[in-house]
């Protein structure tokens, strides 16, 4: 898991929206449009970082149908929340920076 968040967060220009996903949904599940909205980007841009977090079996979806769905951090992903923790502390303001 540690390689794939390493990756996913710091190791390609998206890291640092994905970062901002995943620290929303900490809080609480939430739709697309919400997460838009709350974190002021585009929803096609949301909804690319949302796919990816979720092949990566970061983050759960409560239904495959786009509209109304509502994600959610993955159980096997919240075990390794502090690894996630870990990662953002370390690369700060170099989240998402490509080399």
């Amino acid at each position: 898991m540690k390689h794939i968040l390493l990756y996913l967060i710091a190791g390609t220009r998206g890291g640092e929206t994905r970062a901002r996903i995943i620290n929303f949904l900490r809080k609480k599940p939430s739709n697309a449009h919400k997460l838009a909205k709350s974190l002021k980007l585009d929803y096609k841009t949301i909804t690319h970082h949302l796919e990816i977090l979720i092949d990566n079996k970061i983050l759960g979806v409560t239904t495959q149908k786009k509209y109304g769905a509502v994600y959610y951090l993955d159980e096997f992903f919240e075990k390794e929340i502090s690894t996630f923790d870990e990662i953002v502390a370390k690369f700060g303001q170099d989240l998402g920076k490509s080399n």
